[in-house]
């Protein structure tokens, strides 16, 4: 199904060459060489996702989502080229996200990459993809300089989504200013993710004469949050952060809301699961904020066409990590097609690129390889997103 959002050519490229991520009937090159094909071949595309391990969540969210894209592009009777899928299991580690690219692009000669969807996992890739000229576009990986080697950006690496320290910032101004929310406490998991994420709330709600009065961590893993809940419950707050992932973040949830702590509580992308709900319980999911790029309340025509397509598909609703894949995947698919090249001629294109998805439209900021795109904040009843808002950072 074409959709609106999409800025698809007007019909030339039928005759078009293609690139050298094509299967090996085409006969290309490597795809970080460069190179082209004749009409009719079929172009590989890696979707190195988490499928298995603690955050199997996001990852087969995001795998579905980049797959709903290459399945409608394909579909299209106008399509200059075929594309294929090439699906791998990053496990959400490091070292196995990094062989797992280099499979993608030395042995099945991807003409990019998409995923994985959590930072360290995506982040080990980028030396790789940029050594074989292979873009990769992660979804979802929002760790705080993520794109940078030093001071400047990875060559081949993007992402679609938003930093941690843009929508740590958000969520203390909408704590400060819409919730009326004076003092804080926080609570991390000791991960980048969440020290990123705990650092820049806490810098930003101070800066607005807000107060946090206390912080505690966590490791990732951990199920009792008994003696963190009890150190902060009597200090004086009226507003609990969780930085951390859906896996702890509903158990603290959970485990606050039955200790006592009444609280408003907020927090970040990492809340977006349905499994929030199983471990948090539907009932503690009251006063529940956190910040997101997708949201299903107030859908347009096109995101309501993508919840029914995607639906339809896998037999559940879509997520914020859903729509992020399959915007990263017609991020990619648009300038194949706009291109017909790979390597350094798409790379350049993507660079260029004027998007708009479900997740908003963007340029990408040639210094760090981020779009700044508008934060959403959603609220919940019983666990189910009732309101949205925007928030700007200035």
């Amino acid at each position: 199904m074409k959709r609106d959002f999409r800025k698809l050519l007007a019909g030339g490229l039928g005759a078009a060459v293609l690139l050298a991520g094509c299967s090996s009937a085409s006969g290309s090159d490597n795809a970080g060489d460069g190179g082209s094909a004749e009409t009719g071949d079929t172009v590989k595309i890696g979707l190195n996702f988490e499928l298995t391990g603690e955050v199997s969540s996001y990852g087969t969210a995001e795998r579905n989502g980049a797959q709903l894209a290459i399945d409608e592009f394909n579909a299209r009777e106008d399509k200059p080229f075929t594309v294929e899928g090439v699906e791998i299991d990053s496990k959400g580690d490091p070292a196995e996200s990094t062989t797992a690219a280099i499979k993608l692009i030395d042995e099945d000669q991807v003409a990019a990459i998409v995923g994985p969807a959590t930072s360290a996992p995506s982040i080990s890739t980028y030396q790789a993809a940029t050594d074989k000229q292979t873009p990769v576009v992660s979804p979802s990986a929002t760790q705080v300089d993520a794109m940078l080697n030093g001071d400047t950006p990875y060559e081949y690496a993007w992402r679609v989504c938003f930093e941690d320290s843009y929508q740590g910032a958000a969520m203390a101004i909408y704590a400060y200013d819409t919730l009326g929310d004076k003092k804080a406490a926080v609570i991390n998991e000791t991960s980048d993710y969440g020290q990123g994420l705990a650092k820049t709330f806490k810098e930003k709600f101070e800066s607005l004469g807000g107060e946090v009065v206390a912080q505690e961590q966590y490791n990732a893993k951990d199920t009792d949050f008994a003696s963190i809940l009890t150190k902060i419950k009597g200090k004086d707050f009226d507003v609990l952060y969780i930085a951390g992932y859906y896996g702890e973040a509903g158990l603290i949830i959970k485990q606050a809301r039955e200790s006592g702590i009444d609280c408003n509580i907020v927090g970040a992308d990492g809340f977006e699961s349905e499994k929030l709900a199983e471990l948090a319980g539907k009932e503690n999911l009251n006063n529940v904020w956190y910040t997101t790029c997708y949201t299903t309340v107030n859908a347009s025509d096109e995101l309501k066409s993508f919840i029914d397509d995607y639906t339809a598909k896998y037999d559940q609703a879509p997520n914020m990590f859903s729509a992020l894949a399959y915007d990263a995947t017609n991020l990619v698919l648009d300038q194949l097609e706009a291109t017909g090249k790979t390597g350094a001629e798409l790379n350049e294109a993507i660079k260029k690129a004027d998007f708009s998805g479900l997740t908003g439209s963007f340029v990408f900021d040639e210094k760090t390889h981020t779009p700044k795109k508008t934060v959403l904040v959603v609220n919940q009843k019983d666990g189910v997103q009732t309101e949205v808002d925007e928030v700007e950072v200035k």
